[in-house]
């Protein structure tokens, strides 16, 4: 376990294995240890470069809103940290993160190795209904409210195994309580709620300005558990609109590491 201090904050960060760098970016409220079960497939053939943005996992408060080009510079730095040499990386993000990593694809194509999304954030036409500010400032004020009279410590963790089901292992209780017990884990997690919307229209700027890589390998893997026919479309359409191979992780929920992790390593692996 070790730690980068980015914009004076301190980042946990994990690094396991040897070969080809591969980043590993976890969704809204997720944290490193998330990732376990892929790991434990790449790390014979791949260094797995694992990280908490700033009010997530065991890294520090968020102090800032996040924004969709602070998340690419974020991965950018981390790997200047952790990656001698330089090497290009293949950059892989869940849910929310695949935003963050389309986007450093985008700014950093010459960083970029691969472009893995996992069951990525899709936003066809998005928008926001408030001010930036109105909406970051209230959720600010709502997990300051919360956090004051502990509701972090008294329901955290037991909210997380609720919605993660399949939580494992001596460490893996500890470190669910040492993580969602924690208020600048709710205060991050609603920091980054609150301005999804921006990092969605962010990025929708970002692929107008700054194309992929050509022939950059890109891979668009979709849960799928049966039923949910349009989510399953618009990950498709995904797909195409990036020139991206279009893989499906059946069955399995939206925490595709944790129900198919084979399916990730795989499509990690299948990049130089």
């Amino acid at each position: 376990m070790s730690f980068v201090r980015i914009g004076g904050v301190p980042h946990h960060v994990e690094v396991t294995g040897s070969g080809p760098v591969c980043v590993l970016s976890a969704g809204l409220g997720l944290a490193w240890f998330d990732w376990d079960p892929v790991v434990e497939l790449l790390a014979p053939w791949r260094t797995v470069v694992r990280f908490d943005r700033p009010g997530s996992g065991l890294s520090g408060h968020a102090r800032v809103a996040p924004t969709l080009g602070g998340e690419a510079e974020r991965i950018a730095r981390i790997l200047d940290a952790v990656n001698p040499g330089g090497r290009p990386a293949t950059v892989v993000g869940h849910s929310l993160a695949g935003f963050h990593c389309e986007a450093f694809a985008r700014l950093f194509p010459a960083r970029t190795a691969g472009l893995v999304l996992v069951d990525s954030s899709v936003e066809e036409r998005p928008r926001v209904r408030a001010s930036r500010e109105v909406r970051v400032g209230a959720a600010r004020v709502c997990g300051a409210v919360l956090s004051g009279v502990g509701v972090p410590r008294a329901v955290g963790p037991a909210l997380r195994r609720v919605a993660v089901r399949g939580d494992s292992g001596a460490s893996s209780v500890e470190e669910v309580r040492r993580v969602y017990g924690a208020s600048r884990v709710l205060r991050g997690s609603l920091l980054e709620y609150v301005t999804y919307g921006d990092a969605a229209l962010e990025l929708t700027t970002l692929r107008r300005e700054f194309p992929l890589r050509e022939r950059l390998p890109v891979t668009v893997l979709a849960a799928y558990s049966g039923g949910a026919v349009g989510w399953l479309a618009r990950q498709r359409a995904l797909a195409a609109s990036l020139g991206a191979t279009f893989r499906v992780a059946e069955p399995s929920g939206h925490l595709v590491m944790r129900d198919a992790p084979g399916g990730v390593a795989e499509a990690v692996l299948s990049t130089p």
